[in-house]
């Protein structure tokens, strides 16, 4: 009987995954515009491996994205994957009015994905590090070779209108010492 019921529960998460927004207007999450994004600037650097999506990280990311809104006001935080595998968090406010009213900005895949493809700049390959005081571990996981899958997940906490996003990658990159392609 417990394999009847965890398909099931397991088929209901997928289906419900994409599209929560709340109250809110509705939230384009597009899992090949996801795709589509991350091959891009993959593509860019030469690796012709693209990603697929994983429908078991997008469960495991909407987890991780609901856990942040629940207990850190949607507040961007890693979780502990233990090498199980990689993650990028992105945050979007809110679009505050000066007559008080607060809006959901619109954000889509390809905007959150390019946040952290900008990180570029500031990746040297030579000496694969980045650029003293800048980020750049959002783009390189991005990138890396061996990563062959991704899923992606949002939430938004009602109140403040804030957006959290998250990709979780599979296997992860990042490896010390290793360059990503």
């Amino acid at each position: 009987m417990k394999r009847i019921i965890i398909p099931a529960l397991f088929s209901i998460t997928l289906a419900t995954f994409p599209t929560y927004a709340g109250d809110f207007d509705y939230i384009n999450f597009d899992s090949g515009a996801f795709i589509t994004a991350h091959n891009k600037w993959r593509a860019e650097v030469g690796v012709v491996e693209q990603l697929s999506y994983s429908s078991l990280l997008a469960v495991s990311a909407q987890t991780w994205a609901d856990t942040l809104k629940q207990t850190n006001h949607c507040q961007m935080r890693h979780s502990k994957p233990n090498g199980k595998y990689g993650e990028n968090i992105f945050w979007a406010s809110a679009m505050n009015w000066s007559d008080g009213r607060q809006e959901l900005q619109k954000i889509t895949p390809a905007q959150v994905v390019d946040s952290w493809g900008s990180e570029k700049k500031d990746y040297d390959y030579a000496n694969n590090s980045c650029t003293s005081g800048k980020m750049c571990g959002h783009y390189t996981q991005m990138v890396w070779r061996t990563t062959t899958t991704v899923g992606c997940a949002m939430a938004v906490c009602e109140d403040t209108r804030q957006q959290v996003w998250v990709c979780q990658y599979q296997p992860t990159g990042n490896w010390v010492g290793n360059k990503p392609y």
